[in-house]
């Protein structure tokens, strides 16, 4: 959990008026539960959390979002797709990438089902120390 924290902290987020609730999610440089941690995270900060994608990455966000629902952590608030104009250094012309946006939002049972988890993480760290 230190690395995930270390991860929030050290996150190199583009400046689109960002918000602090946002994960850019990209599909080569963590892996999946990075993220599905994260957007944990975020939720207990936030009780809600928007996650974004570009390209490739696509399958990567709804895969977490689809995680975290069928987990029971979240619900979904809301999706919007639409395509953004990025300029390709090599070409010297724009390409046009998809991009999506998942609002998830806490579910009821966020606090029970994180408590859970934490009393099961505990238990088994004490039984490795014994």
């Amino acid at each position: 959990m230190e690395e995930i924290t270390e991860g929030v902290n050290n996150m190199n987020l583009a400046v689109d008026t960002q918000k602090k609730n946002r994960i850019q999610v990209s599909n080569t440089k963590k892996p999946l539960f990075f993220y599905v941690n994260l957007a944990k995270r975020y939720m207990q900060q936030y009780t809600d959390v928007e996650l974004s994608a570009l390209g490739m990455a696509i399958a990567t966000v709804v895969t977490v979002a689809e995680i975290l629902k069928n987990n029971g952590f979240a619900v979904e608030k809301k999706i919007m797709t639409s395509t953004v104009d990025i300029k390709d250094d090599s070409r010297g012309r724009p390409v046009q990438k998809a991009k999506i946006e998942i609002t998830l939002a806490k579910s009821e049972k966020f606090d029970e089902l994180m408590a859970a988890a934490n009393e099961e993480k505990e238990a088994a760290e004490a039984q490795e120390q014994s």
